[in-house]
């Protein structure tokens, strides 16, 4: 299905031709002067270099060939040659008809269907989730839903943070609380009543002790060896740990709207580990260095200044080398995401995998995407990482509690499900709901408000957390779009009580003419934010779309009208739900019947 500047593209490709200019130049996009025209071409200018004239002379040339037709009258000139399209009550009329019909709400495939995976969410085992994962959470939710909606063949993987040295600590914290691992019987005993909180609270104690016991260093390294060569009573302590986290996190992902296709984390890469490394070694593509093996990634002549600690300034390889085997003989984070892309390959064949991940994670995915190209698993280009900004405080740092420890995001869930029970009451909403129904609706308005307020942002940009703002009916925010959603089903819902039906659709009023255009705009968002694996084009656009039915519903009177007219409007009301329930969808966010 093309959308009004797409044919508008196309009709003037043809008028382009036909006067012996480059058919490129005749691009037509929407309007950044809304009072010149709904849409505007500036290739005049382009055109004009191109064939040695003068931009209005082309400008007018272009404007004398375009036949009045369904979709446009001629194109007015302003500037130096700005054509400028107003579309026809016609054509508006028959592309809303075609978004009210279309199950994609007028937005159009994509071309060639590819196979993809994104990693997000990336929690550890044996520590419970935070704000810290939320972005990761939100916005690869989000992209995965993107990708699947526009046809791609998608998996949304966890990859959990279960084989690493953090892995190593927490055994030999509970060793030294245990005296040992020499008593199985106190050992299972210990496990079976091992929770999360305990966890929690043994990994930070045991990390900052590592940072000060070389000893114990020493030995959370051993054990994370023993863990990763399959030693007991090594492994029974592991399952037990990834157990009671994995039960956590499902919880908290579930609160949050968030589901994954794989469940897996890094030790499920972990078997492909020692063929992978016997691979690199028959390449001829392992070093050793200083007791350990790498991967050098780096061109011949990257290079990048590096401050010594004696102060000399020397030149090193940038990227630095990919660590792969540890001088303990165990695998390390840049391995197990190695070997994730060996398993990657041979379980899904994506043609595209994105990380979305912190982006101050950039320079280890150079890392392990260069070693993966150089290895021959996969075409560089075919892994990317989707980076993203910080979520902060007032104080412009990543947010904390008052405390200034890390908010749970069970925690954070359940500050905006209050805050969100005393803006339903503010407002008067809900006070004929059963207590289920309220709770219900209240969370759905609470990660409405969290989700949007940081999809609404580019990813890459960092912002602040502020829920009071966030959590307002008024503005652009998550409950003022869930508002105009619910407010349009009360209107289908009295209509169908009421016997009434919708009909053909009809543009005569310019809030009906707003509104049909901003129904159009879906598809060029939609295709912009998977083209930059970007959502906050689609939130932006979930905005705008409420916003002109706001101002269709003030000026057009629907259920008053009658005849031809009502039954366009309940069209175009039932046009808009389906178009802004879809957007929020893609975007996470979940719908109520009223409120």
């Amino acid at each position: 299905m093309t959308d009004l500047a797409s044919a508008l593209t196309a009709a003037n490709a043809a008028v382009f031709a036909s006067l012996g200019l480059d058919a490129r130049h005749a691009e037509v996009r929407r309007s950044d002067r809304p009072d010149l025209g709904e849409f505007q071409c500036n290739g005049a200018l382009a055109a004009a270099k191109a064939a040695g004239r003068k931009p209005p002379e082309i400008a007018q040339s272009v404007a004398a060939a375009w036949s009045e037709t369904a979709l446009a009258p001629p194109p007015s000139i302003a500037g130096p040659g700005f054509l400028n399209f107003t579309i026809t009550p016609a054509a508006l009329a028959a592309r809303a008809k075609a978004i009210a019909e279309d199950a994609h709400a007028g937005a159009a495939l994509v071309a060639a269907p590819r196979r993809v995976i994104v990693d997000y969410g990336g929690p550890n085992v044996a520590k419970g989730m935070h704000v810290g994962h939320l972005r990761a959470s939100i916005i690869g939710e989000s992209i995965k839903r993107i990708f699947r909606f526009r046809g791609d063949q998608v998996w949304g993987d966890a990859h959990f943070g279960d084989w690493g040295f953090q892995m190593g600590l927490v055994i030999c914290a509970l060793e030294d609380e245990l005296g040992g691992f020499v008593d199985a019987a106190k050992l299972r005993a210990r496990l079976q009543t091992l929770t999360l909180e305990h966890l929690e609270s043994a990994y930070p104690s045991a990390a900052a002790k590592a940072r000060e016991d070389v000893a114990f260093r020493d030995r959370a390294r051993k054990a994370t060896a023993a863990l990763q060569a399959g030693a007991e009573p090594h492994r029974t302590i592991w399952r037990a740990m990834h157990d009671v986290s994995m039960a956590a996190q499902k919880r908290d992902f579930a609160a949050l709207g968030v589901d994954f296709d794989l469940w897996l984390g890094e030790s499920d890469a972990d078997p492909l580990i020692p063929s992978m490394v016997a691979d690199l070694e028959q390449k001829g593509l392992l070093e050793d260095d200083q007791g350990a093996r790498i991967v050098r990634v780096a061109g011949p002549n990257e290079k990048k200044k590096k401050k010594l600690d004696d102060g000399t300034v020397v030149e090193v390889e940038s990227p630095d080398p990919l660590l792969v085997v540890s001088s303990e003989g165990s695998a390390m984070y840049g391995t197990t995401d190695l070997a994730t892309i060996v398993q990657r390959v041979r379980d899904q064949q994506p043609d595209l995998i994105l990380y979305v991940v912190d982006q101050r994670q950039a320079d280890h995915f150079e890392q392990v995407y260069r070693a993966a190209a150089k290895a021959g698993y996969i075409a560089r280009e075919a892994l990317e990482h989707v980076g993203f900004g910080t979520m902060n405080g007032a104080d412009g740092k990543p947010f904390k509690t008052r405390a200034g420890g890390v908010l749970k995001l069970q925690d954070l869930i359940g500050q905006a499900e209050e805050k969100a029970r005393e803006r339903l009451r503010e407002n008067e909403i809900g006070g004929d709901f059963s207590a289920e129904e309220f709770e219900d609706v209240a969370h759905k308005v609470a990660i409405a408000a969290i989700k949007f307020a940081d999809l609404s942002n580019f990813r890459g940009t960092s912002y602040v957390f502020d829920l009071d703002r966030f959590m307002s009916f008024e503005g652009k925010t998550g409950p003022y779009l869930l508002y105009q959603a619910v407010r349009i089903k009360s209107i289908l819902r009295k209509a169908e009580e009421q016997g009434l039906a919708a009909g053909p659709i009809a543009i005569g009023h310019e809030a009906e003419r707003a509104l049909a255009l901003a129904l159009d705009g879906f598809d060029a968002a939609l295709r912009t934010a998977y083209e930059k694996r970007a959502p906050h084009f689609l939130a932006e656009h979930a905005y705008t779309l409420a916003q002109a039915f706001s101002g269709f519903y003030t000026h057009c009177p629907i259920l008053p009208s009658e005849g031809a007219v009502r039954a366009s409007r309940l069209a175009l009301a039932a046009a808009t739900l389906k178009q802004l329930t879809l957007t929020l969808d893609l975007l996470g966010v979940a719908v109520p019947d009223r409120m």
